[in-house]
């Protein structure tokens, strides 16, 4: 199938100088950290050049930003009111300032492993307690293991949602976080929910916010178009709440706005806004990537993968390689291949994850590498 944005050959991709690029030898193929091998938006790049055009890199102004994350979200069917979000720097960012909200230090805040390792790491650093709360074999939120956590400690802490989630690429449904919204009311649970990989749902599936469940009173979402426009270096993002919990906002600091980038958001809007076309032919691209990385992984029995439904992260279960609990090191060792390791991630030991936001091309001579150490 032709492939419309995820076309870059190799050769261009390593001009650049983002650390996907540069924390390995030029030998290693890098498929690990969640940047796409792709070219700007155009809209994204006419942004660019009319910022520098016009010298437009003053303070920001956060309406603008604030209403076409609104838009995008009404969009998805969520309700948005710019009333009800908080401008903040990035993502992390805006988790963090989240958990200070809905609790309070040294309560539990429950994460729905294997996750992204940076959501371990800022549990600690609000210092709150990090409990880990197992996904169903399939990858899916486990609820009612979550509530039985929810009782044995009733009235404190949050859940922290990764939706879509990362590494497994799975995409809570409404019911399912309908029933995860009930329990934590029940119990006065609080839910923070990760959105930034929402733009990139692929065919099958369907995104729903935290925000558009009508339960969740307590619940604040987190969204930017840096994974969905791949622009993690022009940082900003958007705290929001649903109609029902504009309350817990209060917590966020209004102040946190001042740290996040002009350029980053005058840009992140012109993808919101007008980027729509192009994020339609990246997800047809990704699509086909994940049709094409399962007829791959085909012919390598010892590399197991469930097909996501969203994001261009495959979680590959590499157990049965006899590689360790680490098959990532031996891949960059043997391979010359960079993955994610699954360890920090949590529940992730013979577990590995792969981009396959590149080229057919790319991707394919990952998995030859791929073959060539766990096939061996």
């Amino acid at each position: 199938m032709e492939r419309h944005v995820l076309t870059l050959d190799e050769t261009t991709c390593r001009r650049r100088t983002s650390v996907k690029w540069r924390a390995h030898g030029e030998d290693v193929l890098p498929m690990w950290v969640a940047e796409m091998d792709v070219l700007p938006a155009p809209s994204v790049a006419e942004e660019m050049e009319r910022i520098t055009r016009d010298g437009d890199f003053g303070y920001p102004v956060p309406a603008d930003y604030l209403e076409s994350v609104a838009r995008w979200y009404r969009d998805a069917g969520a309700p948005a009111d710019p009333g009800r979000m908080r401008l903040v720097p990035d993502v992390m960012t805006g988790v963090q300032a989240a958990i200070a909200a809905l609790t309070d230090p040294g309560d539990p805040v429950y994460v729905t492993v294997p996750v992204y390792p940076p959501f371990h790491s800022v549990v600690r650093a609000a210092g709150r307690q990090l409990v880990a709360v197992p996904l169903t074999p399939t990858g899916r939120l486990d609820v009612p293991a979550l509530s039985r956590h929810f009782a044995g400690d009733p009235g404190r802490g949050a859940v922290l949602l990764s939706n879509p989630h990362n590494p497994t690429g799975t995409v809570p449904t409404a019911t399912e976080l309908a029933s995860l919204a009930e329990t934590a009311r029940t119990h006065g649970v609080g839910i923070i929910s990760d959105e930034v990989h929402a733009p990139l749902v692929l065919p099958g599936a369907s995104f729903t916010s935290i925000t558009a469940i009508p339960a969740a009173e307590r619940a604040l979402a987190v969204l930017s178009a840096a994974k969905g426009w791949n622009l993690a270096g022009l940082k900003a993002a958007a705290v929001l709440a649903g109609p029902g919990s504009a309350g817990s906002l209060t917590g966020v600091p209004e102040d946190l706005g001042h740290h996040a980038s002009h350029v980053a958001m005058r840009v992140q809007s012109a993808a919101l806004d007008d980027g729509r076309d192009w994020l339609a032919d990246l997800v047809a691209d990704l699509d086909a990537n994940r049709s094409l990385l399962q007829e791959l992984l085909a012919d390598l029995p010892s590399a197991l993968w469930s097909p996501g439904e969203a994001t261009y992260l495959a979680w590959l279960d590499l157990r049965g390689t006899g590689l360790g609990e680490d098959p990532a090191a031996a891949l960059l060792g043997r391979g010359r291949l960079a993955l994610n390791s699954g360890l920090p991630f949590g529940a992730g030991e013979g577990f590995a994850r792969l981009n396959f936001a590149a080229s057919p091309e790319v991707l394919q001579e990952g998995v030859r590498r791929l073959a060539s150490v766990a096939g061996a």
